[in-house]
């Protein structure tokens, strides 16, 4: 691709996972890793593997994907967690997507790796909510926990969440405005370093859980 497109990383606490992150990433992609207030050294390793720091000291995924995007230049971006989990291989054929003119919105859907990566009470608010989308014409399986979509047209959807409502609401407004959305398979692993802020445990899964629950009345 001769215009890549950047990737964000919206990154909180994740020192440990960064370096495995980092090198399973296309080559030749520029990368922006977002420091959602982290209290470990995860932006000084993004930075000694070459990647682009910014500073978002709003806690939230949204504010922290938002301010990637603000940040980042090129027309096409992607976006996906920091911590290991999704299989980054994906995202070439996804960008072709959106870059054939394809799809406006590539989002991947999460295929586990094996038993245990994906907790139950997570799977099931995802799945519940999956099918709600569903519903009102969003044709997704998962709620795009790694996506590539054109940074202007991102913005231009004005996603007002910054919090874990984000990828919801995105999905919403997406959907209301016809894109039309692709969906790709991706593997999904244990994460490289510690516990997921959201599916690691029944309160995160709760907490995301509350977060997307207004967006849906």
């Amino acid at each position: 691709m001769d215009n890549p497109p950047q990737i964000v990383l919206p990154c909180l606490d994740e020192a440990d996972a960064l370096p495995a992150t980092l090198t399973a990433l296309p080559a030749g992609w520029p990368v922006i890793v977002v420091d959602n207030g982290s209290t470990d050294d995860t932006a000084a390793v993004a930075r000694s593997l070459g990647a682009e720091v910014v500073t978002e000291h709003r806690r939230g995924y949204g504010a922290a994907v938002h301010a990637g995007l603000l940040a980042a230049d090129a027309d096409l971006v992607a976006v996906l967690d920091g911590d290991g989990s999704l299989d980054a291989s994906t995202l070439p054929a996804m960008a072709a997507e959106v870059a054939l003119d394809r799809a406006d919105l590539a989002v991947g859907r999460r295929v586990p790796v094996s038993a245990g990566v994906w907790p139950w009470h997570a799977r099931a608010g995802n799945g519940l909510v999956s099918a709600l989308l569903r519903r009102r014409g969003v044709p997704v399986h998962d709620i795009a926990p790694i996506r590539v979509a054109g940074r202007r047209a991102l913005l231009d959807l004005g996603v007002a969440d910054r919090a874990f409502g984000y990828p919801l609401e995105l999905l919403l407004r997406a959907g209301a405005a016809g894109w039309r959305i692709s969906e790709t398979p991706v593997r999904y692993r244990a994460r490289a370093g510690g516990r997921s802020k959201v599916s690691g445990s029944v309160r995160g899964t709760l907490r995301a859980t509350r977060d997307m629950a207004g967006l849906l009345r």
